[in-house]
């Protein structure tokens, strides 16, 4: 199937449409949270399945046979429920990115939505909430912020630049995030989507993740890469195509950055 782009203009302002819905509902619980731990290691509210509901009833009214993964399924799981129809469309939905932070009644939180298909996200969308900040792209189009065109910056790595880096590490923390440290300001927003976006936007010079799963990143990949910027594993190898049939919450290590900073990050985690 050839997607043409009105194709691809549909299944944004769906994606818009439903990250906006998700949104609005998860404003308006904020103040209303239960809290639950998920898998031990993380915590999970009410809203989270609620807005996860709203995205995916508003997707299935224009695209009843497309796949799903995300995040909130039944027992700490993930939700998966495969394509119905010959052709691979998914969708890789988080509903409420930065849950800690909401659990919180931080307002740091994103809704993130991303349309892949052959296991490429061909439409990505990255709302925040709280300052009405809509991230969007399209295959083939460019990054915007609320209908304005975004780009990755053209800052190296210095004493005002900005690096986004995970808030803890499993195994201590590694050498080359007390360099990052020293050389940069380095950021922890609470939410891998965003600092995804904030990539495209320019806002940082680079995010490093140690272990999101498909929802974190699919919709900033695409719209850091319509940006300008290079999204890779700590290899320096693209991360999609993907076989989704296959994806079982597997972690990846993300790097992406702007072009000018990208292969001296790579050297620095893999030195």
């Amino acid at each position: 199937m050839q997607l043409e782009q009105r194709d691809l203009s549909r299944i944004l302002e769906t994606a818009i449409v439903a990250a906006r819905l998700a949104g609005q509902r998860a404003m308006e619980e904020i103040n209303y949270i239960k809290i639950s731990v998920k898998n031990s290691n993380e915590l999970v509210t009410q809203a989270d399945a609620r807005c996860q509901k709203i995205i995916i009833d508003r997707i299935k009214e224009n695209y009843p046979d497309h796949g799903f993964i995300a995040e909130e399924g039944e027992q700490g799981k993930m939700f998966k429920q495969s394509p119905r129809g010959d052709q691979p469309f998914w969708w890789a939905i988080d509903p409420i990115d930065g849950t800690n932070n909401f659990a919180h009644r931080m307002l740091l939180f994103t809704v993130s939505i991303a349309a892949i298909y052959q296991g490429e996200p061909i439409v990505g969308v990255i709302f925040e909430p709280a300052t009405d900040s809509m991230f969007t792209a399209v295959k083939g189009g460019e990054a915007q912020l609320n209908n304005r065109r975004i780009t990755a910056s053209q800052e190296t790595m210095d004493k005002f630049s900005s690096v986004g880096l995970d808030s803890h590490f499993d195994n201590g923390v590694p050498s080359w995030t007390c360099e990052i440290m020293q050389r940069t300001k380095f950021r922890n927003l609470g939410t891998t989507a965003l600092q995804l976006a904030y990539v495209a936007k320019g806002g940082f010079i680079a995010t490093i993740a140690s272990d999101p799963k498909l929802w974190d990143i699919a919709a900033g990949t695409i719209i850091a890469e319509a940006a300008g910027a290079i999204v890779t594993d700590w290899q320096g190898k693209k991360i999609f195509p993907l076989d989704l049939e296959n994806y079982e919450t597997q972690q990846f290590q993300v790097i992406a950055s702007n072009k000018k900073v990208h292969s001296k990050l790579l050297e620095l985690l893999n030195g």
